[in-house]
């Protein structure tokens, strides 16, 4: 008993259950980020075009829904907005290996699921953000924050290796029946929670155009959320690039064959382990300020010892970069996330988070863009290093934000 304590908030039930039911759905999510494109590639043998245009359809949802999803999930209950769209996910999900059986099977529904399931996720994730500020209460935000991103790192790690063996013995359409499982699992999971909370009071002339310019407005004249934002926006384009260019490096420069290139991909989501094990801790040590900022100058730099590795044990060196670099974007996101949960009162929780994710993920197909034209250019080294540079550079704002507010400047 005596090391019950050190559980924290996974001693309260609610929490327990939300923790359970974001293992599964996050477990969900990982064996889809590697199934989904194996059933292009592999069952519908898709050209490169195709298999771009799925990964873009994937992440479409951002942009399409982005902004007035915060104003709807500000409307409702988050938690049953969460366990709705889990559900619906599941079902979704479950529509390709039934499609793959019945030889029903075409791109075009590939890409409608993948759309589908991005919009549902978007509201999710909103609604998800927004629900935890309410259930663990404002002064447990960095702990609560941090034990999420523990699981979400682990299933970071584990999904592959789930992944991987299923779609070797049953095929990558019938792989997503345990994503399916692990979505609905979440959705149950969700509705076992006891705490009921109450309705938002409905505004006496809704209208989606002024909820969404309110939220806006919130952020983009809140310091804090601004400098956030624009250091996220910095950090998604440059971290994209780097990504981009980073699977072409491993292959054609360092003449890695998939399992080592997994190998040296897997210490990312170890380094995020650690990251958020030591998230709280690192946020009430050096606070919660400024851990934003410190977190990316002593991590994102050490991503160039990819781009200076050389076939041989140099590569080690490269894996510790990436591992370090994964461990700091965990810690730098649960300290701002909580920071911007402290910082938004509850009716705008959703809209807040809504337009993070909006500006964050903006920079994405940008990211990818430029990747490759910076890599048709200076090559995959040398876009890995200007990504390194840009990751770096992304503590600016929140540096300078810091500083003003410390009466530094």
């Amino acid at each position: 008993m005596s090391g019950l304590p050190r559980l924290g908030l996974l001693n309260d039930r609610d929490f327990g259950r939300l923790f359970a039911a974001t293992a599964l759905g996050q477990l969900g999510d990982r064996i889809i980020f590697l199934t989904l494109p194996l059933v292009a590639i592999a069952t519908l043998h898709a050209d490169e075009f195709q298999v771009g245009l799925l990964a873009a359809t994937t992440t479409a949802g951002s942009l399409l829904v982005g902004l007035p999803a915060g104003a709807w999930v500000d409307r409702m209950r988050k938690r049953s907005v969460m366990i709705g769209t889990d559900l619906l996910r599941a079902l979704a999900l479950l529509t390709i290996p039934v499609a793959s059986w019945t030889d029903l099977l075409t791109i075009r529904l590939l890409y409608a699921v993948a759309l589908l399931h991005g919009v549902l996720t978007v509201f999710f994730d909103v609604a998800h953000v927004s629900y935890l500020p309410q259930l663990v209460g404002r002064d447990n935000l960095v702990e609560g924050n941090a034990k999420l991103s523990a699981i979400r790192s682990v299933t970071s790690i584990g999904g592959p290796a789930v992944a991987g063996p299923l779609v070797g013995l049953v095929g990558a359409p019938a792989t997503l029946m345990a994503s399916s499982a692990g979505m609905a699992m979440s959705g149950l999971c969700a509705a076992t929670i006891r705490g009921r909370e109450e309705k938002p009071e409905p505004s006496q002339r809704p209208q989606l155009s002024r909820e969404i310019k309110e939220g806006l407005r919130f952020v983009c004249q809140h310091s804090a959320l601004r400098a956030i934002i624009l250091s996220d926006a910095l950090f998604n384009l440059s971290l994209v690039m780097y990504q981009t260019m980073l699977l072409v490096f491993l292959e054609r420069t360092m003449g890695l064959k998939p399992f080592g290139t997994g190998l040296v991909l897997s210490g990312m989501g170890c380094g995020a382990l650690l990251g958020a094990l030591t998230a709280t801790t690192l946020s009430k040590r050096i606070g919660q300020g400024p851990v934003i900022w410190l977190a990316t100058l002593a991590t994102c730099p050490l991503a160039v010892l990819m781009p200076l590795a050389r076939p041989g044990w140099t590569l080690y060196g490269g894996a510790v970069g990436l591992a370090a670099l994964s461990m700091g974007g965990v810690v730098r996101v649960v300290a701002q996330s909580s920071l911007q949960q402290a910082l938004t009162p509850d009716r705008l929780l959703g809209r807040m988070a809504a337009t993070a994710r909006f500006v964050s993920s903006g920079g994405i197909p940008l990211g990818g863009l430029m990747g490759g034209v910076s890599g048709s250019a200076f090559g995959a080294t040398g876009t890995l290093w200007i990504g390194t540079a840009g990751m770096t550079l992304s503590a600016l704002p929140t540096f300078l934000w810091w500083r003003a507010r410390a009466g530094l400047g």
